[in-house]
């Protein structure tokens, strides 16, 4: 990162922040696409299995990484700010709590799988496949976790190209072993969606320890001395990155989990209804991976200039961020309107998934204009290190007004299980005017600050 003095300058430099950022996330979500594709080319039960383990997953997964998200608005304000030198130790006990974080998750996930995945009025094929895939992951969460911390720093940095190509060596190898592990190639067994777990479970391995030996071996990390000069675990420290990260956290969680909720309830349709839905669900979620990019950037950009206490510089970075957002929301809403057949063929050949999934890609056009607006504003906030009445408005929006409107949609109405989406677009809609209003104030109350100052 570095100061611009221009718009011209301020848009160069924020798109290449966000193109290595993008990339690396169109590439991690492929992993979990490649999941879901290869596994529905398995079988149906195996798509819905992966369809339920991982709106299981997802949103424990988002939320607890949200908590590290908070690593980087606090660099790159310390970056922009001119002290480099509290980093080394901020990041240090960031990867404590990223271990931490993993071992409680895996603890806690091995006691209540069984109980959810039995209180639902599951298919037996489905059920297992959905059991041992999460189990699968879970020998995978430690390095997962690891490798997002140590992003985190990579990025805040400006150093996006390198998560980047750490990304685009891992994705081959995350296919090559779904197809080793799904169809049983090379001498493995065929587990169906539960080797999809352990493709993943591998690919996070070796994400990780690529990532830690970029860190140690190649500049300008390699000046941090990240790996070097160890203290014990902190808990201020610790609270420090929590009192930022946890409201964050919170606030992917209230967002992800409504999806979560969503195929869950989902569960008393048939199996194909289940497979369509996932399958709409998942390719309008990668779509999602470009607004949630600018989100990503906008953090880094925006954190750095408040760092420098330059207000002006962090509002005109979060305005180029939300027009990117909406400009990029009529193209995607132009592919999943074109393409919804091409789409819908990728991961099923029955008939009747294919209808209905074409069905669910229709209301996902609409629901992705109000996520090219909420993503942006989400990632501006959290550069500005407000993260609190975020959280607030997310539970509000998501889980108070989105979740009950689908609802009522889905069983008074005759919309059926397609009320649900109807439900997904009301509350996303309700959280972007909200984030809206909150960015709006927050950079009026600290222009007068400063002025004031």
């Amino acid at each position: 990162m570095y100061r611009t003095n221009s718009l011209q300058q301020k848009l160069k430099l924020f798109l290449v922040i966000l193109i290595p950022i993008l990339i690396t996330q169109l590439s991690l979500y492929a992993m979990n696409f490649f999941d879901t594709v290869m596994s529905g080319k398995f079988g149906t039960a195996d798509l819905a299995g992966v369809a339920i383990g991982s709106n299981l997953w997802v949103p424990i997964f988002t939320g607890i990484n949200g908590i590290l998200l908070a690593l980087s608005p606090i660099v790159s304000q310390l970056v922009g700010g001119g002290k480099e030198k509290d980093v080394p130790e901020i990041v240090r006990q960031g990867i404590y709590l990223s271990i931490g974080l993993a071992a409680v998750v895996t603890i806690i996930g091995f006691f209540v799988v069984d109980p959810i995945l039995n209180r639902m009025d599951l298919e037996a094929e489905v059920a297992h496949v959905a059991k041992f895939y999460l189990a699968a992951l879970a020998t995978g969460i430690i390095p997962l976790f690891l490798f997002n911390l140590l992003r985190c720093f990579i990025d805040a940095l400006g150093q996006t190209r390198t998560s980047m190509v750490i990304i685009l060596l891992s994705l081959p190898l995350n296919i090559l072993f779904n197809y080793m592990f799904i169809f049983g190639r090379l001498g493995m067994p065929a587990l169906g969606g539960i080797g999809a777990g352990i493709a993943s479970s591998l690919t996070y391995w070796i994400s990780s320890a690529v990532a830690v030996w970029v860190i140690y071996r190649y500049k300008p990390f390699r000046f941090y001395a990240i790996f070097t000069n160890w203290r014990r675990p902190s808990l201020h420290a610790w609270w420090e990155q929590l009192r930022i990260g946890v409201p964050i956290g919170f606030a992917i969680f209230f967002e992800t989990s409504i999806f979560a909720a969503v195929t869950l309830l989902m569960s008393v349709y048939s199996t194909e209804t289940i497979a369509a839905h996932q399958a709409a669900i998942n390719f309008a979620s990668y779509l999602y991976m470009i607004p949630l990019s600018i989100a990503m950037a906008l953090t880094i950009a925006v954190g750095f200039e408040i760092g420098g206490r330059r207000m002006h510089d962090a509002k005109v970075y979060s305005y180029i961020g939300l027009s990117c957002g909406i400009a990029i929301s009529f193209f995607a809403g132009l592919i999943l309107y074109t393409l919804d057949d091409t789409v819908a063929r990728l991961y099923n050949d029955n008939p009747d998934v294919i209808a209905l999934t074409k069905q669910f890609i229709f209301y996902a056009i609409f629901f992705q204009f109000a996520d090219a607006v909420g993503a942006p504003l989400q990632g501006a906030l959290r550069g500005y290190k407000d993260v609190n009445i975020t959280l607030v408005m997310a539970l509000i929006s998501y889980w108070l007004i989105g979740l009950p409107s689908g609802w009522l949609l889905a069983h008074f109405t005759d919309f059926g299980p397609f009320g649900y989406w109807m439900g997904i677009i009301i509350g996303l809609s309700a959280g972007a005017v909200t984030l809206y209003g909150r960015l709006v104030f927050l950079q009026r109350k600290l222009s007068r600050q400063l002025a004031d100052a």
